[in-house]
């Protein structure tokens, strides 16, 4: 037995498009006229997340945005060699300015959005009010991770983002990569791809609702993650084969060699503050197999 064709037809749709996208242009407006009062020139805003990749779902209702600083920056060296890290540091004497960035963010928001306004452990976040959806505003630094440094003209790296929770850890992360590898996969199965995405991620909140499985288990990013990795040649003919052949193929791969979506970090690691716990993948798998065999 399995979910029926109707059903997974319906969960593989897209959620909220209008709401989000005016959600995200009023907040993105607000910032780019204000920011610049407080002499910042050089920022960005833009999407993260289910809305800005197309993998939203109905249950869905954030809207997550970044709005990342570029005059200043934090950095990686551990890929460089000594001599490589000694050319860095005689180019860059303080390539982090300093400049409270997230407090000037807190404070157009708050000036704006005032009573409607919660600070949570990695976000600014805007309750829904009016036309607006909820949106997460992240408000991060440029990163680099550096492969290469002999020169400010002979460099190499991978730009991030990063920011601190309210352990004060700092969190690293590629959006960019993120977004631009799920568009690929997705062109690389013949657009089968981010449609499966969605049905698993209404078959997870499915297993929530009915008690097969606890909160806090699995995430959009992880089960993104967890498809991303499953070869494009199991995306095809329907959502019934789609579905099945990636549980089968999950359950059986070597998960240790599983990436993130932006190909930067193993998608499965017990320390890291981006990794999903292996323990988590195996309850989330169980409950989704479970479930699947029960229909």
């Amino acid at each position: 037995m399995a979910i029926s064709g109707e059903q997974l037809e319906s969960w593989s749709h897209q959620g909220s498009i209008a709401q989000s996208s005016n959600t995200y242009n009023t907040i993105k407006n607000v910032l780019k006229i204000a920011i610049p009062q407080y002499d910042v020139t050089d920022f960005e805003v833009f999407l993260q997340g289910s809305y800005g990749n197309n993998t939203n779902i109905y249950a869905e209702s954030d809207v997550d945005i970044i709005v990342k600083i570029n005059d200043c920056f934090y950095y990686e060296l551990e890929k460089l060699s000594e001599d490589e890290k000694a050319a860095y540091h005689a180019s860059f004497t303080t390539p982090y300015s300093g400049i409270d960035f997230k407090n000037i963010v807190q404070e157009i928001l708050t000036e704006k959005y005032g009573n409607y306004l919660s600070l949570g452990p990695k976000a600014i976040t805007i309750l829904a009010n009016g036309n607006l959806r909820k949106a997460d505003v992240i408000v991060a630094y440029q990163f680099r991770n550096y492969s290469k440094f002999r020169s400010n003209e002979d460099q190499s790296y991978v730009e991030g983002i990063c920011f601190h929770n309210s352990d004060n850890r700092r969190v690293v992360n590629y959006p960019k990569q993120h977004s631009e590898n799920l568009t690929k996969k997705h062109k690389s199965t013949n657009e089968w791809f981010k449609p499966t995405v969605r049905i698993f991620k209404n078959l997870h909140k499915r297993l929530i609702d009915t008690k097969m499985l606890e909160k806090g288990v699995a995430s959009s990013y992880y089960l993104e993650g967890m498809l991303y990795n499953v070869p494009s040649e199991y995306f095809k003919n329907s959502y019934h084969d789609c579905v099945v052949e990636a549980l089968n193929w999950v359950q059986k791969a070597d998960r240790s060699k599983f990436v993130c979506v932006n190909e930067q970090y193993c998608l499965l690691q017990e320390t890291s503050l981006i990794s999903w716990r292996e323990d988590k993948c195996k309850k989330f798998l169980t409950a989704a197999i479970n479930f699947w065999n029960e229909q």
